[in-house]
Formats: structure tokens, C-alpha cells, sequence
């Protein structure tokens, strides 16, 4: 899962990506709400999280404005503990859920994984696609031997953005987009090699391969 964090607040930054992490997002960062405009604009994420006082473009601003040109991924707002009125004008435009400043990083993974859950419609921290699971807090999958098996980062990153899509054709573009981060080589080819990782410890018929298209879930 790809996220946007727009904070310039660089002490905060220093924590919070680290811990997005090891939670298995690949992240993004803006300092200013006008380039975090654009990026959110421009690039595709499964959340963001966005600070209200940001120079350059307040971030209710740069909320309304994605809003209003239709952008609909789910956003979740940092504001100071105490302004009550700036969670509720955020929360009237367009923002799905609030934290107020100073946080736990622990509540903020479990808000954003819940408002991710909620985008997708799903209800729990469990993927479940034919006999296979992927524990998403624990980063594991169960295979149809019944076998727990730890996945590296990239291969925890594909295999939940495929299982949060069971039903999509996803080129291999869109998923070296959600699993490289910005300063990272996005090379798609690479994206087989994972692919058949998984095929090895899942089955070779768990991910379809769909000729100029990409890969899907086999039903």
C-alpha cells in the first residue's frame, strides 16, 4: 500500500516513517501543502495523511481542492489536540478520519489500517482468497498447507495490494507505483520475479497471468 504523508514537521516525519514502514507501506513525503497538493493530484496512494498547519497551502485547503476534483482516497488528518473546530471543518470537507497532536503511532497505524479496510471494503485485518490468508498486522500469509509464512517487505506489498484487489487485472506499472518508494528505481520487470516468489509458496496457479495486461487473482 502506497501512502502520501504531508507533514513538515521534519521530528514527526523522522518517526512516522520508519514505523509506516514496518507497518508495510511505502511512503511518500511532502513538507508543504503545495507540493503535497500536487502530489496527491498527480500520483496514485491508498491513503493520506495530512497535517491542517502546513506552510505554503493550509491543509484544509489542499483537502477541498482534491475533493472537489473528485479525488476520493481516503485522508486522515493531524490537528492539534485542543481545535476542536479544526477537526470538524475537516471532517465537513472531506476528511475521513482525525487525530489530534501529540499522538500514539500505534493509534495512528490502527486508524489508518482501518480507514485502508473501509475504502476496500473490507471488514478485518484477515484477506482470505480461496485457502490462502494474509494477516495483515502480522505480515504473514497461511497457504493452503496450512503453513505460516513470513514475506519480505516487497513481497508483503504486492500480495496485499493484489489481495485488496481480487477481482482487478493489475499491469505491472501500477504495481511497482504501489510497492517503490519515490527515490527508488521502479522497475517493473523486477515485479515477475516477486510474482513467481509467491506462485513458490502459494501455488502456481494462486496469480494469473494475463498476457499485455498483468496479473490477477485466480478466481
Amino acid at each position: 500500500m502506497r501512502l502520501l504523508l504531508i507533514e513538515d514537521d521534519t521530528e514527526l516525519v523522522a518517526r512516522l516513517i520508519p514505523a509506516l514502514h514496518r507497518a508495510g507501506y511505502s511512503v511518500e513525503h511532502a513538507a508543504n501543502g503545495i507540493d503535497g497538493a500536487f502530489l496527491g493530484e498527480e500520483e496514485p496512494f491508498e491513503a493520506v495523511i495530512l497535517d491542517l498547519g502546513l506552510p505554503g497551502k493550509p491543509g484544509l485547503q489542499v483537502l477541498g481542492q482534491w475533493r472537489q476534483k473528485g479525488l476520493t482516497m481516503p485522508v486522515l488528518i493531524l490537528t492539534a489536540r485542543d481545535a476542536w473546530h479544526e477537526r470538524v471543518d475537516g471532517l465537513k470537507a472531506g476528511a475521513d478520519d482525525y487525530l489530534g497532536k501529540p499522538f500514539h503511532i500505534e493509534e495512528l497505524l490502527a486508524r489508518l489500517e482501518a480507514l485502508i479496510r473501509r475504502h476496500f471494503g473490507r471488514a478485518d485485518n484477515l484477506l482470505q482468497h480461496g485457502d490462502v490468508t494474509l494477516d495483515v498486522d502480522k505480515q504473514a500469509v497461511t497457504n493452503r498447507a496450512g503453513e505460516v509464512i513470513e514475506l519480505t517487505k516487497i513481497e508483503y506489498r504486492l500480495l496485499h495490494y493484489l489481495m485488496m484487489n481480487p477481482s482487478k487485472i493489475v499491469s505491472k506499472s501500477e504495481l511497482s507505483e504501489r510497492i517503490y518508494e519515490e527515490e527508488h528505481i521502479k522497475d517493473s520487470n523486477v515485479i515477475e520475479v516477486y510474482v513467481n516468489r509467491l506462485r513458490q509458496r502459494l501455488g502456481k496457479d494462486f496469480i494469473e497471468t494475463r498476457r499485455g495486461q498483468g496479473y490477477r487473482l485466480k478466481e
